[in-house]
């Protein structure tokens, strides 16, 4: 249930409901001054806190006793007590972020009802804060292509680190994977991982959002720099963030605090931030949509996140795995992939990257026939095709073309789409294109393919204009 730090400097007052408390089987602590109090709270944070707002003896009252709470564990909930009530302290205590406000002397009932929402409060709280941590735990990277090793390789360098993380590439790529990769691996991963979406939110609201508000009538709401702290914040596709927020972001990275809009108390953050962007950071600086100050203060470990065509090796078992995401999740059927459906996938085009081929699997399954493995038949096809007879539609300029270039032509497209979807391995492509190595060799080497160390192939003309280039550059 959580215990309940009761805090008054008057010993008959707080030993009475403490004694109120542990019949209806709540656990208390009890404090008589400011001292005791934070002690208290620093030792072990309490679900709750009855705080009365006049303590004898005591270096803070009860409202910077609130103020310091709020600050360092915000999801305290602190319901202040006071024999000296009036609307001005009600609004100063509400507006400092107390759940409540009760006058003495006070009706144990109404008091009784008051904790019971508020101890409701803490407790949603803290699964709503579970549920995010095991959300984060979840957050798997899945491959063993080159590339996806390079990139756990590299996040694996920053995780113990505190140092701020620029994560590039193509949307869909899998970023705020990575980035939660991290969190869950770091030695913040028991604190918060929050998201602020920079292209989501308006630029008239983006500064309340990230730094909270403080008014007359609701008081105070954190935003989500504070809601962050202790944890990480991940600035997605900040690109997107507001010029002016920018210069109020660099100064929070300075000072680590900021004032809430309309605020004038200043809140201090402990914060580790990662960024995402699938921009060219410097093209948006040299445009003066990006401020250079904030680029090198974020970008202090550059980590590129490939794409899926870049990861080819990758789309079987990461396939497999929303499967079974949907499976488990939505009850969908835990069906397996034909080889046919394997080899489409790899060589289909992922302009959307590892999120397009999520959402495909989860319609293939919602729109599925049956339960048994899924077939090439069940996925879109890049091109037109004649259902009945098996015939595929030429593209136009291959159909222009006399028989034995476009077999050239088609041969070339073929072999460098297969390479590629096999990371370049020479081996695995030949057994699946049905030839001996040594001949898969020859035939690569006529039709001007030439195989990268990177994993991969390409035309060998490109190598030549790479060549022709150094050369001129030399």
């Amino acid at each position: 249930m959580g215990d309940i730090l009761i805090v008054d400097d008057e010993r008959d007052i707080r030993e009475l409901i403490g004694d109120i408390l542990e019949d209806e089987g709540y656990t208390t602590r009890l404090a008589g001054n400011s001292g005791e109090a934070m002690a208290e709270v620093n030792g072990e944070p309490p679900a709750l806190i009855i705080l009365d707002i006049w303590l004898k003896d005591s270096k803070m009252d009860g409202i910077d006793i609130l103020k310091t709470v709020k600050r360092d564990n915000p999801d305290i909930p602190v319901v202040i007590i006071s024999g000296h009530g009036n609307i001005e302290i009600a609004v100063a205590a509400i507006k400092q972020g107390a759940y409540d406000f009760i006058e003495k002397p006070f009706n144990i009932d109404q008091l009784l009802v008051v904790i019971r929402r508020a101890m409701e409060t803490s407790r949603l709280r803290r699964e709503n804060l579970s549920l995010k941590r095991r959300e984060t735990q979840a957050a798997e990277m899945i491959g063993e292509s080159p590339a996806f090793r390079t990139l756990s390789s590299q996040l694996d360098k920053v995780t113990k680190s505190n140092g701020r993380v620029m994560l590039t590439g193509p949307a869909g790529a899998g970023k705020e994977v990575a980035a939660r990769y991290i969190h869950a691996r770091s030695n913040r991963a028991q604190g918060p991982f929050v998201t602020v979406n920079c292209a989501g939110v308006s630029p008239e609201t983006m500064e309340e959002t990230l730094f909270g508000r403080e008014t007359a009538d609701r008081g105070v709401e954190p935003g989500l720099l504070e809601q962050a702290h202790g944890g990480v914040v991940y600035f997605d596709e900040v690109a997107d963030m507001p010029l002016g927020t920018q210069s109020k972001i660099l100064r929070v990275l300075v000072d680590q605090q900021f004032t809430r809009v309309g605020g004038s108390d200043k809140v201090r953050v402990d914060l580790r931030v990662i960024s995402s962007t699938n921009r060219d950071l410097d093209d948006e600086i040299a445009a003066g949509r990006f401020r250079q100050e904030l680029y090198h203060r974020l970008n202090v470990v550059p980590i590129g996140v490939p794409s899926l065509e870049d990861r080819r090796e990758d789309i079987p078992t990461l396939a497999r795995h929303f499967v079974e995401q949907c499976h488990k999740a939505q009850g969908l059927p835990a069906r397996d992939f034909s080889e046919d459906a394997v080899a489409l996938l790899q060589t289909m085009v992922w302009p959307g990257n590892v999120r397009q081929l999520k959402n495909l699997v989860e319609r293939v399954l919602i729109l599925g026939e049956g339960s048994g493995p899924i077939e090439a038949r069940e996925l879109p096809q890049d091109g037109p095709r004649d259902a009945e007879e098996g015939r595929v539609v030429l593209a136009g300029t291959l159909a222009t073309l006399p028989l034995r270039e476009a077999r050239e032509a088609f041969e070339r497209e073929y072999l460098l789409t297969q390479i590629n979807r096999f990371g370049g391995n020479i081996s695995r492509t030949a057994s699946f294109v049905g030839m001996e190595r040594s001949a898969l060799h020859r035939k690569l080497k006529s039709l001007g393919v030439v195989t990268s160390s990177k994993g991969g192939a390409r035309l060998a003309q490109f190598d030549e204009e790479e060549r022709e280039a150094e050369r001129q550059v030399g």
